[in-house]
């Protein structure tokens, strides 16, 4: 379907994991501004609503206004400093999120130059469970995925071998 390379692995990853569990031609709320994923969750079926580049700690205008019953986000938590009251005010019932996972072996990555691209957080698997289970989410399904790189040294062969991409597909009454 895609190739297989980032960030189509990334975007094949997604799809399937959304597919899996939210059936088209549902209507989405997909955190963050509009990006490559969407007009391929597009051809897939879906209606997809983005954010349009708010401070989502700051402005839950759109959120709070907003009636999807799905909420998606795809790597944005990581940006946020705050994500539990965005998680806990959205009116959405069925939520898929993924996260890059915190790597023991690497930094967090961070921009000194782009304000808007800073990771905040890089979580580990438990610590996005328990922001989701706090914020009234029940985790129904997981997926962990590795993001190997074209390179030599101890660094990539580690990428190879260990995850790098968390998602979730939680709901909530």
């Amino acid at each position: 379907m895609y190739e297989n390379s980032f960030p189509h692995k990334r975007y094949q990853k997604t799809i399937s994991f959304l597919k899996k569990h939210v059936q088209p031609p549902e209507d989405l709320l997909d955190l963050g501004v509009r990006n490559p994923l969407v007009p391929l969750l597009e051809k897939e079926g879906y209606t997809v609503r983005n954010t349009t580049g708010e401070d989502l700690d700051l402005d839950l205008n759109t959120i709070l206004n907003d009636t999807s019953k799905v909420l998606t986000a795809f790597e944005i938590f990581e940006h946020m400093l705050s994500p539990l009251p965005l998680l806990m005010q959205t009116k959405a019932t069925q939520l898929v999120a993924s996260v890059p996972l915190k790597l023991w072996f690497s930094p967090a990555y961070q921009s000194k130059t782009d304000l808007w691209d800073r990771h905040y957080h890089e979580f580990e698997d438990w610590q996005f469970d328990w922001l989701l289970q706090k914020a009234g989410w029940t985790i129904k399904d997981r997926l962990q995925w590795v993001h190997p790189v074209n390179k030599i040294g101890i660094r990539p062969l580690l990428r190879k071998i260990t995850p790098r991409y968390y998602m979730v597909y939680a709901e909530r009454l």
